[in-house]
């Protein structure tokens, strides 16, 4: 669990398909509301549809680094914020916001939790990945309506993630973004009572 990390730094090994197999089967695993299984994966191999993605992620970090000024500015250019270049395997992942499937039990009144259905797989499918040895990054650096547009994804579709899979160039216990100094974790839970 501790090192469930958002992995940004690949190496360009590839992972072997019943390996990436074992991982995807945590889907089929996952509760989902309604049992609607609203969850919809495109693989992105193509040399065009990984530069779409790549072009777009430019795009956003750009316009998120002219966000912040000075020493933040600086300390945001400097980070690695996806691994879209090395990670052999790329998965964006979609919510079906149409489904018929779960006949909206339990979405009529809160039509989000098929979204956070679809979230709730990916946290498998991050365990899974973990499991084997491989690592994960959740690439959120992005203009998902162009994205899906990119990826030809049906209208009803929703990105709710793009992944970057694969084996990390190293292990470690504390995240990235803490050991460059962007932001510290909580020390305890936040929690009320009513």
């Amino acid at each position: 669990m501790r090192w469930r990390r958002d992995v940004r730094r690949f190496r360009t090994d590839p992972v072997e398909a019943a390996v990436l197999d074992r991982c995807l089967c945590a889907f089929g695993l996952a509760p989902s509301v309604g049992l609607s299984e609203p969850w919809r994966v495109i693989r992105v191999e193509s040399p065009a549809a990984r530069a779409a993605v790549l072009a777009n992620f430019e795009t956003a970090n750009a316009s998120a680094l002219a966000r912040y000024a000075d020493e933040k500015a600086s300390l945001y250019a400097s980070l690695k914020l996806a691994g879209l270049r090395e990670a052999p395997v790329q998965l964006a992942v979609f919510c079906d916001e149409a489904t018929p499937k779960g006949a909206g039990l339990g979405a009529a009144s809160m039509p989000e939790t098929r979204a956070y259905s679809v979230v709730g797989a990916i946290t498998l499918l991050w365990l899974a990945a973990r499991a084997e040895g491989l690592g994960l990054g959740w690439v959120s650096i992005l203009d998902a309506p162009q994205l899906a547009q990119d990826l030809k994804a049906p209208d009803d579709w929703r990105l709710i993630g793009y992944l970057c899979l694969g084996w990390p160039e190293a292990c470690h216990d504390t995240p990235e973004l803490e050991r460059a100094g962007w932001e510290s974790r909580a020390p305890a839970l936040w929690m009320e009572t009513r």
